[in-house]
């Protein structure tokens, strides 16, 4: 080493680093500072203010954060210091051990993970001598909370930091509360606030992540948001056609459409590293086994490697493993598991198959590729769209997938994603922690639960009342008991759920509902959205009306319903798409520009959507008259549609969301306008909407909620009455009304002539 280093320290805070962490990093060979970990230094140094670092994957974050922290634990000695690190994923704390022990060993601080992996001795020794760099996830400082109790004033004395990494995973998820309100435990065990650093993916607006962070105000929240440096995005968008009938020996051999995607996959990506994400494990399951049975039937080493949260750690391991090696090209085929940062080296490209389930994560998924200097982000998606006949719905002449993929991709391009979920009550998770504070204390009055977890903490948004019926259901349901000083305690079924390991999750898994039709089994299909007895869903190509919903067994009791046609949208039962992602749509539908990232097939596959948009005249007609049904389209997101057709519904009518448009039988335009008139002006209670949806038990504990809350929570989260009156107002009152038909006469949707 020379006596002039290479690092250009004149603009950058690296003079405040410890001297030992400067030689870290020229060792690295860094020839400077990232702009995010330059800006970070003196913040975090400072400590004066909590601290969000938004910047793209593989932009040095952990870096921006760790650089500082550890210069400032290097120079305190009592108490011993302490930086807690959370993170959502086991897998990423192993990651980041493994980066920060060579770091902070310079400097003879101790990092020590904590999950369920790590031997107890390990964690023994942390206990005993407290102080580091303790990595850990939600739910193990959950465990450590109810198990530890009174002592965790000791271990957590000389807590400076709290760093919170892949902070966008946690907002407005249960777990994300979880998280908020053992960190506020934390705070009050110890009798102060502790500054804390959120890492996170950039997502367009971060204000309401700024709120997130720090939910009570008590400390301002700063933002460091480190935009990409103009790296180059390379993308291509393949349509793919699926006959509208299968021949016989199409459906003994399967969907042609998906073997012609799955060919492709094996043509373009053999021979690289690359994530595949489909938007199913069904679909995973599928593409994985069927490219694996390619290599084999080529005599070629399997490169294709399936990863989703139902295979066991050993097999996800295998995937992951596969990718970091560097001997021979390996493929994950995976869903959201590998969105977030665990170490898999660098890809290729990333695939989309099917429509993204939003922007946000389009553009998670993205950032895993393009992480070597010079390499471009490379993006592909694989939609598959229904051949056009005679009976197509709405939604299949539309080309909903296709257009819900390029107006993604637009809007990625641009630099919009979903902004952050608004508040909700978020009382399952409200359950667990007063159980989970009972078992940290032994006991706790109400007064006590109500001003730690409610008043000064981050279930502000439950009022007092709903707080009381709540502890009254679970003394009902003997999980708690009072004494007669008034002190609330665990009964021995409230002992027996804290002391399982199941507890410690905030969340449930995505169990799935059985479709039965009389005494047949149709199939199982997970389902988020929302349910009502006369309403109908689409499974397995027909509709269905539904006659009843057991949630406890979960079971869909469904009979066929006649008429009307089918969307071809696969998102239909999936995620909620926002609203602004239907207007870039219907922007993309209304225009004549070609797409320059689309195929041929793609190209003409959105010409016939755009031929559609344009003969029906969708600038101006909203209410579509279709044979028997009316369709309403609002271009808006999928919660305002949701929450229309329950409204509808709440009438007496059979409504349901079928993604771009909420379709209602047997019912006449004119009539349609009439109800949606009182729609617009009435006052709608969204409370008394959700008290008819059936399934409503979403989280892990709303089976314990009384049920007016179980209603609140879910109007909180799923129904918005107000945006509803505001889209119905503005189509009304904006001049004459238009309806597809003239003079009573409809015109049924078929094949262009």
């Amino acid at each position: 080493m020379t006596n002039s280093h290479p690092l250009r320290s004149e603009t950058t805070s690296f003079a405040m680093l410890d001297p030992r962490i400067q030689h870290w990093i020229w060792r690295s060979g860094w020839t400077e500072l990232r702009d995010a970990q330059d800006r970070a230094i003196p913040v975090i140094l400072e400590g004066k203010s909590d601290l969000i670092i938004a910047a793209s994957t593989a932009s040095g974050k952990t870096e921006a954060a760790f650089f500082p922290i550890l210069t400032r634990l290097g120079r305190c000695s009592d108490p011993p210091p302490l930086a807690l690190y959370v993170s959502p994923l086991k897998a990423l704390i192993n990651d980041q051990w493994r980066r920060l022990e060579e770091l902070a060993e310079a400097l003879e601080i101790e990092v020590t993970p904590w999950h369920g992996d790590i031997p107890y001795s390990r964690k023994k020794r942390f206990l005993a001598d407290p102080g580091g760099c303790l990595l850990i996830t939600p739910e193990s400082l959950e465990a450590m909370l109810c198990r530890h109790g009174h002592a965790l004033s000791r271990v957590f004395q000389g807590l400076q930091y709290v760093v919170v990494d892949e902070l966008h995973a946690f907002i407005g998820t249960e777990r994300g509360m979880q998280l908020l309100s053992l960190l506020h435990r934390v705070e009050s065990l110890i009798g102060r606030p502790v500054m804390r650093i959120g890492l996170s993916a950039t997502l367009g607006d971060m204000t309401l992540a700024k709120k997130v962070l720090r939910q009570d105000g008590s400390r301002k929240v700063a933002l460091i948001e480190s935009k990409s440096a103009n790296q180059e995005l390379k993308v291509l968008v393949k349509g793919f056609v699926e006959p509208a009938k299968l021949t016989l020996d199409q459906s003994k051999t399967g969907s042609p459409a998906r073997a012609a995607v799955a060919q492709d996959i094996f043509d373009v990506l053999r021979g690289t590293n690359n994530l595949v994400f489909p938007n199913s494990r069904d679909d995973v399951e599928y593409y994985s086994d069927r490219l694996r049975r390619m290599c084999e039937e080529r005599g070629f080493p399997n490169e294709f490697w399936p990863h989703h949260g139902n295979l066991s750690k050993e097999i996800r391991e295998e995937a992951e493993a596969a990718l970091k090696q560097t001997e021979r090209p390996a493929t994950a085929i995976c869903t959201s598991t590998l969105e977030l940062g665990i170490d898999i080296g660098p890809v290729r490209s990333v695939v989309q198959v099917g429509p993204p389930p939003s922007v946000a994560s389009l553009r998670q998924r993205l950032g895993r590729s393009g992480r070597r200097p010079g390499e471009p982000m490379i993006l592909r998606a694989d939609c598959i769209e229904k051949e056009l006949g005679a009976d197509s719905g709405l939604s299949i002449m539309l080309r909903e997938g296709l257009s819900t993929t390029v107006a993604m991709i637009r809007l990625l391009a641009r630099g919009w994603c979903e902004p952050v979920s608004k508040s909700q009550l978020h009382a399952s998770t409200l359950v667990q922690q007063i159980l989970s504070v009972l078992a940290q204390y032994g006991g706790a009055h109400a007064q006590q639960l109500w001003e730690l977890l409610v008043t000064t903490g981050p279930f502000s948004a439950v009022s007092a009342p709903q707080f009381g019926a709540l502890l009254q259901k679970l003394r009902q349901n003997e999980i708690i008991f009072q004494d007669p000083t008034g002190l609330i305690l665990l009964a021995p079924k409230g002992e027996a759920m804290t002391q399982h390991y199941s507890f410690y999750a905030a969340f449930s898994t995505d169990d799935e509902y059985t479709i039965v039709s009389g005494h047949r089994t149709l199939g199982s299909v997970p389902l988020s959205r929302p349910l009502y007895p006369g309403g109908f869903l689409i499974f397995a190509g027909r509709r269905w009306q539904v006659i009843s919903v057991s949630e406890e067994g979960r079971i869909v009791q469904v009979n066929p319903a006649g008429g009307g046609n089918l969307p071809g949208f696969e998102g239909a039962l999936g995620a909620a798409l926002h609203g602004r992602v239907r207007e870039e749509m219907r922007a993309v539908l209304r225009s004549s520009e070609a797409v320059p990232f689309l195929d041929a097939v793609g190209q003409r596959l959105l010409a016939e959507a755009r031929e559609t948009y344009a003969r029906y005249d969708l600038d101006k007609n909203w209410l579509l008259q279709l044979g028997s049904d009316v369709h309403i389209l609002l271009w808006t997101g999928d919660r305002i549609n949701d929450t229309l057709a329950l409204a509808l519904q709440t009438r007496g009518l059979k409504a349901a969301s079928e993604g771009l448009s909420v379709a209602v039988k047997g019912i006449s335009a004119d009539e349609a306008r009439g109800i949606l008139l009182a729609i617009g002006r009435e006052q709608i209670d969204p409370i008394r909407i959700a008290a008819g949806v059936q399934n409503k038990i979403r989280e892990k504990w709303d089976g314990l909620l009384p049920n007016d809350l179980l209603d609140a929570c879910y109007a909180s989260a799923n129904i918005d009455v107000p945006g509803v009156q505001k889209v119905l107002r503005a189509k009304l009152n904006c001049g004459p009304e238009h309806f597809w038909g003239e003079n009573g006469k409809t015109h049924p949707i078929g094949l262009p002539k």
